[in-house]
């Protein structure tokens, strides 16, 4: 069966993730050029499973609260798997089975642009049109605020 298209692109990314770092799933999209995307990062992730591949998944977390990130896997046994795996790497969870990003983050690239906030507007007289009662239109002149 073939992957989605793009898919491919998550799993590069994902290789680049050196080991005893983790990232989550919205930094992998973000990496991949595709923001807002983390959900598919998660259905590549989950894809991987019962396969023979090279991509170390166990480095994509789920996001939480200050700058933390967690397992999100729903299956106990995967869970532990992948906890076992990144604590093999070096990584410690906290009592909560969180992680934090400020010590084992990933600060890889980013290659999704964001954009500038867009500049102040001139003021400018600006044209309203409305239909009267008749069905014609009228223009009016409003002044700049």
């Amino acid at each position: 069966m073939a992957e989605p298209a793009g898919w491919a692109l998550f799993y590069r990314v994902v290789k680049r993730i050196p080991r005893g770092r983790v990232a989550t799933y919205g930094q992998v999209a973000l990496a991949a050029g595709k923001p807002g995307a983390a959900r598919q990062v998660g259905y590549a992730m989950a894809a991987l499973r019962g396969t023979r591949h090279a991509v170390p998944w166990q480095r994509v977390l789920g996001a939480r609260p200050r700058g933390r990130a967690g397992i999100s896997l729903l299956d106990p046994m995967g869970a532990a798997v992948q906890r076992a795996l990144l604590e093999a790497e070096g990584v410690r969870f906290d009592a909560q089975g969180r992680v934090e990003l400020a010590e084992f983050g990933w600060r890889g690239p980013r290659t999704g642009r964001a954009t500038p906030p867009p500049a102040p507007a001139a003021p400018s007289r600006s044209r309203s049109r409305t239909r009267g009662s008749s069905g014609r239109t009228r223009t009016s002149r409003r002044a700049p605020r």
